[in-house]
């Protein structure tokens, strides 16, 4: 018996890892007016990822801070999805992203470019593990309008290896057709 207790006990060690990093975008005091006066509440926008190609994002209202902080993070970890990177480090192609009146564009970069991008956007980058992005937000600078038009885009991205799946194809073809060299014909 006590060792199907110490089995438990890692079993929760073990989920209790932070395999995650979370980052907290924005907080917002939000009020009701009620009979006696105003109740103040709060909300909370947090972007979560493992840093390996995994991202989500989520948004907690609470009385207190922490617990709406801790409730956002929990919808994050719930609402995640796997973005494909080239070298694990940047996009495999440039790609746009909307929602609402966010709308963002992304392109990929050479390495030692680093993460251009702002506010929302950055956090997302972070959390996501790219290490070179070159990013714009036009449109609506609302932070839950930017990360949303984000997490568009990113589901929009694929990895060659997706394409030619989908084509029925050969990755080194659809690499070939891409990065292919001009016809010798074209110089003469």
């Amino acid at each position: 018996m006590a060792e199907r207790d110490n089995r438990r006990g890692n079993r929760r060690d073990r989920d209790e890892t932070p395999e995650f990093a979370d980052r907290l975008v924005a907080i917002n005091r939000v009020s009701k007016t009620v009979k006696g006066g105003k109740r103040f509440g709060f909300a909370a926008l947090v972007v979560v990822g493992d840093q390996k190609g995994r991202v989500g994002f989520g948004k907690g209202k609470a009385k207190e801070v922490p617990e709406a902080i801790r409730k956002a993070t929990e919808q994050a970890k719930r609402q995640m999805i796997r973005v494909p990177l080239r070298e694990g480090r940047t996009l495999h192609h440039d790609v746009n992203g909307r929602h609402g009146a966010g709308k963002v564009i992304m392109r990929t970069a050479p390495e030692g470019t680093g993460i251009i991008a702002g506010g929302p956007m950055r956090a997302v980058f972070e959390m996501l593990g790219v290490k070179d992005v070159v990013s714009k937000s036009l449109g609506s600078a609302n932070p839950y309008n930017m990360i949303r038009a984000t997490m568009d885009g990113l589901t929009k991205e694929s990895s060659p290896r997706q394409v030619a799946a989908r084509r029925g194809k050969k990755v080194a073809d659809i690499l070939k057709k891409d990065d292919a060299p001009a016809p010798a014909a074209a110089e003469s």
